[in-house]
C-alpha cells in the first residue's frame, strides 16, 4: 500500500478511534453517526479510486450528471425540503451539486478533445446555477470557485502554492465562525454576517464553545451537543451546531478538531502528489474546500450522501487510470 494511503487510513482510524474514547462512560452519546460518516467516506474514496482507474472520463462525468438529475428530479431529497412550490432544495443537496461541480471538472480536464472538454465544463457550469437556484449561496459561490480554479490550474506548472491557498481558505472559514461565536468581530460585520446567516446559528456556535471549554479534551460526547445547547433546548428541537469544527470540538473535544483538521490535510497531501493531471487534482481540491467552507456555516457533513461523494471526488482526482500503466507493464 502506498504511503499517502497509509497516512489516510491512519488518520481515520484515529477518528473512529477517538470517537469511541469521547463515547466512553456517557450513555447518552450516540457515536453511529461519526461512524457512518467516516465508513461513507471510506466507501467512497474506494469506490472513486477504483472507478478512476477503469473510467477515468466516464465515471466522474457520470457522477456529476447523476447528482444533478437527482437534485433536480427531488429538490430537497437529502435535507427534506418540500415538493410543492415554491420548490425547496435544502444545504445537503447544494453541498452535493458543488461537488458534482468538481467531478464534472475532473472529468473535462481528463480529455484531450475540445469539444467534449467544453460540453463537460458547460455541464459543471449548469450544476453551479442550480445550486444558486437551490438557495445556497454558499454553494453558488464554491462551484463558481471551483470552475475558476479548475480553468486557472490548466495553466499552472506546481499544484502546492494553489494548494496552500485552497487551506489558507478553510482555516479562515473556520476562523471566521470562531471569531462570530466569541462576538470578536467588528459590529457592522457581525451584522452583515448574521444578515446571511442567522442570530439563532450564531447563539448555538456560542453554545459550541461553552461545551469545549466544559471538557476541551473529550467533549460533550458524539450527538450530544444539542441536549447541553440552551439554544436548542429553549427551542425545543434536535438542532445541530450548524458548523462541523465547533460541533466537532463540542462533541469530541480539540483532539476531534483536529483529527478532522488532518483528515483534511490529508485530502489536500493526496492531491498534492496524485498521478492525475494538475488541472484535476486542483480542480477536485477546490470543490472539496468549497465543502470545507461551506461545512463551517453548516451542517452538511451531517448527510452520508455528501460525505460519501467527497470520498468518491477525492478517489477520482487520485487514481492511476489502468490505460497510463499498460506501456509499463509491456
Amino acid at each position: 500500500m502506498p504511503y499517502p494511503e497509509v497516512v489516510g487510513a491512519a488518520v481515520l482510524a484515529a477518528c473512529a478511534a477517538w470517537t469511541l474514547v469521547a463515547t466512553a462512560g456517557r450513555p447518552t452519546a450516540r457515536p453511529e453517526g461519526v461512524l457512518l460518516a467516516l465508513l461513507a467516506v471510506t466507501a467512497g474514496y474506494a469506490a472513486g479510486r477504483v472507478a478512476g482507474a477503469l473510467l477515468p472520463t466516464l465515471a466522474p462525468a457520470a457522477a456529476a450528471l447523476a447528482v444533478g438529475v437527482a437534485v433536480a428530479v427531488v429538490p430537497g431529497g437529502l435535507s427534506g425540503g418540500s415538493l410543492a412550490p415554491p420548490l425547496h432544495y435544502g444545504n445537503a443537496d447544494a453541498a452535493l451539486l458543488s461537488l458534482g461541480v468538481g467531478a464534472a471538472c475532473c472529468a473535462a480536464w481528463s480529455v484531450r478533445r475540445t469539444w467534449p472538454r467544453l460540453a463537460l465544463l458547460g455541464l459543471a457550469a449548469a450544476l453551479a446555477g442550480l445550486t444558486l437556484v437551490a438557495g445556497s449561496a454558499v454553494a453558488f459561490a464554491t462551484g463558481a470557485g471551483t470552475l475558476l480554479v479548475s480553468g486557472t490550474a490548466a495553466r499552472l506548472r506546481r499544484r502546492g502554492p494553489l494548494l496552500a491557498v485552497l487551506a489558507l481558505c478553510a482555516v479562515l472559514a473556520g476562523g471566521g465562525t470562531v471569531a462570530l461565536a466569541f462576538g470578536a468581530v467588528p459590529g457592522g460585520v457581525r451584522g452583515t454576517a448574521v444578515s446571511g446567516l442567522s442570530e439563532r446559528r450564531v447563539d448555538l456556535w456560542s453554545d459550541a464553545l461553552d461545551q469545549v471549554r466544559q471538557d476541551p479534551l473529550r467533549g460533550v460526547g458524539p450527538d450530544r451537543f444539542a441536549e447541553r445547547s440552551v439554544t436548542a433546548q429553549a427551542d425545543g428541537d434536535t438542532a445541530k451546531a450548524g458548523s462541523a469544527p465547533l460541533q466537532q470540538a463540542a462533541e469530541q473535544g480539540l483532539p476531534g478538531l483536529l483529527l478532522l483538521v488532518c483528515a483534511f490535510l490529508w485530502a489536500l497531501w493526496v492531491l498534492l502528489r496524485s498521478p492525475r493531471p494538475a488541472a484535476v487534482a486542483l480542480s477536485a481540491a477546490a470543490a472539496l474546500t468549497g465543502l470545507a467552507v461551506h461545512a463551517s456555516v453548516d451542517y452538511v457533513l451531517s448527510f452520508c450522501a455528501v460525505t460519501a461523494g467527497a470520498g468518491l471526488l477525492l478517489g477520482f482526482a487520485t487514481a492511476r487510470p489502468v490505460a497510463e500503466e499498460a506501456p509499463a507493464r509491456r
